[in-house]
């Protein structure tokens, strides 16, 4: 019995071969599959069409800091359920599950290193921790990387990945914007470069504190970043957006933004920028 058929001009088994999960990833704008591996030695962006896939903390730091060498700050911090929220669940069971599934303590992470041989603080949110929603861990997080920057005299750098303040932590979670923005303001009295990179999605209380007061506010190519969605603001206004509204090339065109980088590019840039600075 052959294992064999020719369909036109092609041979074909008429037995599947198994294929490992998660080896081929499909590019969400194109519809094309590449390869896990091509993925990860570009930064995770496709090489064709320059899409920048979603990556976490441990990324961004193996790709800023020198060796992917840091010591981590601020995580003995840990969230807890003051209001005892529910809703289709306890909010104290879903941080539990959600640092099992994500491997992570709270949807921010602070890492102090060198960055081309020049001292740094980069504090990074997680989309993969209920949806890099700012809670009071995220606004204390911050805060020690603000602090740490200002005892030190070295610059800030804060990567923005959010969908915006944790609705488990109602009005505490909306204290953060007050919180972050106040201590920035002291970051930036004593003249410590904050840099502000916004990645896909930047939204609602990050976009609203923290995200759009950097000395520089840069972006990563087809980043979204707003405050409210386009369809709440297309109801609101009652009229069609842009076809780009809300994308970073939409926001450098109309001056929010100070320039975009492409992922693999952006060390470099941040250490052009950083010696730039001391000069």
């Amino acid at each position: 019995m052959s294992w064999f058929k020719r369909k036109d001009n092609n041979i074909q088994t008429s037995k599947k071969k198994d294929m490992p999960e998660g080896i081929w990833i499909k590019v969400p704008t194109t519809g094309e599959m590449i390869h896990k591996r091509e993925l990860e030695e570009n930064f995770w962006v496709d090489p064709l069409s320059g899409y920048h896939f979603r990556i976490g903390s441990e990324e961004y730091f193996s790709i800023l800091f020198d060796d992917g060498k840091f010591k981590e700050i601020g995580d003995d911090v840990l969230p807890s359920d003051p209001l005892e929220f529910v809703d289709r669940k306890k909010y104290s069971d879903r941080i539990v599950e959600t640092q099992k599934k994500s491997g992570l303590t709270d949807a921010c992470r602070v890492g102090v290193g060198k960055l081309d041989k020049q001292d740094i603080v980069i504090a990074c949110m997680d989309f993969a921790f209920i949806g890099g929603s700012m809670g009071a861990v995220v606004g204390e997080r911050l805060s020690i990387a603000i602090d740490h920057a200002r005892e030190k005299k070295i610059p800030l750098m804060i990567i923005s990945q959010s969908g915006g303040a944790r609705m488990m932590e109602s009005v505490i979670s909306l204290m953060q914007l007050a919180k972050t923005s106040a201590k920035l303001a002291l970051l930036d009295k004593e003249n410590i470069p904050y840099i502000s990179l916004m990645t896909n999605p930047t939204t609602g209380g990050v976009t609203a504190s923290f995200a759009m007061l950097g000395d520089f506010n840069i972006a990563e190519p087809g980043a979204l970043i707003g405050f409210a969605g386009p369809r709440v603001i297309r109801q609101t206004i009652g009229r069609d957006l842009p076809e780009d509204f809300q994308t970073s090339e939409y926001l450098l065109e109309h001056g929010f933004l100070d320039f975009i980088v492409k992922r693999p590019k952006l060390k470099r840039k941040i250490s052009r920028l950083l010696r730039m600075l001391k000069s």
